[in-house]
């Protein structure tokens, strides 16, 4: 009981004090990542610590796998340094004794971390990508000045309506939706496209947004070959983004859960591999932590914090190269998990018992 206890406020001692540490580098990190997508204008500068927020919710099942992985090296390795696991071992525990204590105070966090990526975790991406697309489409379209020209935000499309689409500006809106004298021209590595049209609308059509340009022609540089076309229409719609009113799933990674179990498409496997493989690597990082725990008392203080960090981003990297192989069909979903997770898991019980029975 004493054994069990002492350990147990050493690990909430130290865990706390982690987590905040690199709560605090996240959230930096993220402050400035959402302040270089506000200045490239990706989001809404109104609208930083809102995102911020989001992705820091997001980000909180890694913080707290790592946070546990850093505290279990570092509880165990100052515990061997100063002699106390010397102590334990001479008053009948073992190395094995100190995975359940470990464990249970594990346990809640890893319930935690569950519940943060399977539904924190979508609700937080979902969240961003709807922000994201409301203000590029603010931006592009409803900003758009008759008599102005206007740049959309990822600076390849330039859009122009004539002045005389000024009375329908006045709705606010209303200049996007209904223009005459548009001119559009679009640039890319590989081709430039000039359009002009006498009157053009919005419609949403099958959850997308376009504009429908009426009587007008388009001229064609391909920047490759330089050959230069010009086509005259009656009738052209434009692709500019996403409905505002589209029911679309989105990116894998703002689906939901359920959505995620019911649809077996390959991106959603590649996702639920990731959902899952945080969690289980929570586990895994526990019991490499406490098999890999040296007992040099007189090995560098600083090492363990270099191997926990090593071994976090080794681990992690290749939870996102099992996700990228699953959605490209590389390797099938059940057989990456168990060769990933299972491996490790399996590696890690058979150390753990050597050093048990050999220490």
């Amino acid at each position: 009981m004493i054994f069990r206890k002492s350990f147990q406020q050493e690990l909430s001692r130290t865990f706390s004090a982690t987590l905040v540490v690199l709560a605090t580098v996240v959230m930096t990190m993220m402050l400035i990542r959402t302040l270089g997508l506000a200045s490239k204008g990706s989001v809404n500068p109104e609208e930083i610590f809102l995102i911020m927020a989001y992705s820091v919710m997001g980000h909180v099942p890694t913080i707290l796998a790592l946070s546990l992985f850093i505290t279990a090296v570092s509880t165990l390795a100052r515990m061997i340094g100063d002699s106390e696991v010397a102590v334990w071992f001479s008053s009948g525990q073992s190395l094995a004794s100190f995975a359940h204590p470990l464990l249970a105070f594990a346990l809640p966090i890893f319930l935690t971390i569950a519940v943060m990526a399977f539904m924190i975790w979508p609700f937080a991406n979902e969240q961003m990508q709807n922000m994201r697309v409301r203000f590029e489409q603010r931006g592009d379209l409803e900003r758009i000045v008759p008599g102005e020209f206007q740049e959309s935000s990822n600076g390849k499309r330039v859009i122009y309506i004539g002045k005389e689409s000024a009375d329908s500006a006045r709705a606010g809106s209303a200049a996007a939706l209904s223009a005459r004298h548009i001119f559009m021209a679009y640039f890319d590595q590989d081709k430039e496209l000039i359009t002009s049209a006498q009157s053009g609308h919005l419609e949403d059509i099958n959850g997308y947004r376009y504009i429908v340009l009426t009587t007008g022609q388009q001229l064609t540089l391909n920047n490759i070959n330089q050959d230069v076309s010009l086509t005259e229409f009656e009738s052209m719609g434009n692709l500019v983004g996403a409905s505002s009113t589209s029911s679309g799933l989105g990116p894998p990674n703002t689906r939901s859960t359920l959505t995620l179990l019911q649809d077996s498409r390959l991106d959603n496997q590649g996702e639920l591999s990731w959902r899952i493989g945080i969690v289980l690597a929570a586990l895994n990082l526990i019991l490499i932590a406490l098999v890999s725990a040296s007992t040099k008392p007189r090995a560098a203080r600083s090492g363990h914090l270099m191997f926990a960090m090593l071994v976090f981003v080794s681990y992690y990297n290749f939870i996102n190269i099992t996700q990228n192989w699953i959605a490209s069909g590389r390797i099938g979903f059940v057989p990456a998990v168990l060769l990933l997770h299972g491996s490790i898991f399996g590696i890690s019980l058979v150390w753990l018992a050597r050093r048990h029975y050999y220490p």
